[in-house]
């Protein structure tokens, strides 16, 4: 059996009564989640969903998520997670490019995914208490697991790029389990005993592989917080005598600024840190005052995600991605396809058993991004004599605010629906907060007249909330190249036009 929700079968076999997942007072033990799926799964077998059917899961991080995923593993459907603060235009362009007729949403006030599901003709169930108390609890449960293949797609991840629309990452059964089973084995190693904090979003692969998936093949207990709040973060994790704390680097950050009564904290064995850079002297200090090793890794959506770790038994190198895990190659080759010299920086390019079988429906995509069996990631950096990497930049020019990818090239899409907009730009910049802040500059049309404040609403309503820019320079017009090309590197960010914090 290579349906990997086969794994939430065999932990609820070896350990029924272990709890699985906790959002506060609702906990679900292993045999809960695992009926409660396979209620899901005969669910969605009623409403038509057939092996390889996508289906969208709207959600974040609640005991509904988990229950939701593997239902629709167990079915034989292919998850498609999106990020509950997408606005229904994102949601509804994934649900016309992944063709997904069925969304699982959690009830959202302003009702943007079903919104977006009524505009692309796909049903949506609203997944609130009386969808789970009347149509799941009366639904019987579906015995056994649909058969798939380890090749078969699993889940599409939605990620974008510098250039057109977000492209859906195709991870297969067999990416999602071996990539738990290396985060279990030989990175974070995970057993029944540990409580790993669930902060990071389930529906992004570093929460989904790293948190979710690992734990249900562990048999360990996932401790859920929907929104991440640092001092709500700290509460959970003494509570529930969390041992594991994944996180991005602005996590890192709050967690060392927020409040602990007595100095009190949780008592962990191991902190693990990816999605962007860690500054070493935000490791040091959270190492400092939480008396825990931290371990910096590197993955993208394409590599499900974990591609690079810092192995637990060898030398830590702050600042460093550390080296490929197990089942991984990684190699730095120059624009040519030529690997570099030693020590010389070039892009980082993976193949092994966790890269993606490709973009969904996008073989020209597929084609430019593997290339004679090798990802290229975009990335780029260097090795030091023992091999470990060391990302010096990036080729794609994505955002990381907060651990979220913003990617320009959508956020200026928007602000040239703006009819006063001529041309405009976005670009990062340093912010000691998020790691890096949303910046627009933008060029008006002759004789239009609009302000700052204004674009930025305009983008806030579009999009999700990380995404709009929170710095708006109006310029008379933007640097470009002999060839007419904008030169975003010449672009220079007025920061005193920064949006102050909701």
């Amino acid at each position: 059996m290579t349906n990997f929700a086969q794994a939430l079968v065999e932990s609820a076999r070896a350990g029924a009564h272990r709890t699985a997942v906790r959002q506060d007072d609702s906990a679900l033990t292993f045999a809960q989640l695992d009926k409660a799926a396979a209620r899901i799964a005969a669910l969605l077998h009623t409403r038509g969903v057939a092996p390889g059917d996508r289906v969208a899961l709207v959600m974040p991080n609640v005991t509904h998520f988990p229950t939701a995923y593997f239902g629709i593993l167990r079915a034989g459907g292919v998850v498609v997670p999106m990020n509950p603060l997408w606005k229904a235009r994102e949601i509804a362009h994934a649900l016309r490019d992944s063709g997904a007729g069925l969304v699982l949403a959690f009830p959202q006030p302003d009702g943007q995914a079903e919104r977006a599901a009524a505009e692309v003709g796909a049903q949506c169930l609203v997944t609130d208490s009386t969808f789970f108390e009347a149509a799941v609890g009366t639904t019987d449960p579906m015995a056994g697991v649909v058969e798939r293949r380890g090749d078969d797609t699993a889940v599409i991840l939605y990620t974008s790029g510098t250039t057109g629309s977000p492209k859906g990452a195709e991870l297969t059964h067999r990416n999602l389990a071996t990539n738990a089973a290396t985060v279990i084995e030989t990175l974070v190693r995970v057993g029944p005993d540990d409580v790993l904090f669930g902060g990071l979003p389930l529906f992004h692969a570093f929460g989904q592989t790293c948190a979710l998936n690992a734990s249900v093949t562990a048999g360990a207990t996932l401790t859920l917080l929907p929104r991440f709040d640092p001092a709500r973060a700290l509460e959970i994790m003494r509570r529930d005598g969390a041992t594991v704390f994944l996180g991005v680097p602005t996590m890192y950050t709050a967690l060392l600024q927020a409040e602990s009564p007595g100095n009190d904290v949780p008592q962990l064995r191991l902190a693990v840190s990816g999605g962007a850079a860690l500054p070493a002297e935000v490791l040091y200090a959270f190492e400092e005052r939480f008396g825990v090793p931290v371990l910096e890794g590197y993955g993208l959506s394409e590599t499900s995600p974990v591609a690079a770790f810092n192995p637990p038994d060898r030398p830590r190198k702050p600042g460093s991605i550390g080296l490929p895990v197990r089942g991984v190659e990684m190699n730095l080759v120059a624009e040519d396809g030529t690997p570099v010299a030693p020590g010389d920086i070039g892009e980082i390019v993976i193949r092994g058993e966790n890269v993606m079988k490709g973009y969904w429906n996008r073989p020209s995509a597929t084609a430019e991004a593997i290339r004679e069996g090798w990802f290229h990631s975009g990335d780029l950096a260097r090795a030091d004599d023992d091999g470990y990497l060391f990302i010096v930049d990036r080729k794609k020019d994505v955002i990381i605010r907060g651990g979220y990818n913003v990617y320009p090239r959508e956020i200026e899409e928007v602000l040239y629906e703006h009819p006063a907009v001529l041309e405009a730009a976005v670009v990062g910049v340093p912010d000691e907060v998020h790691g890096e802040e949303v910046a627009a500059v933008v060029a008006l049309r002759k004789g239009a007249h609009t302000n700052a404040a204004e674009l930025r609403d305009h983008v806030r309503e579009r999009v999700a909330p990380y995404k709009y820019p929170r710095i708006v320079t109006l310029t008379d017009a933007l640097p470009k190249g002999t060839t007419g090309k904008i030169l975003k590197r010449e672009i220079v960010v007025a920061r005193d036009r920064r949006e102050p914090e909701e």
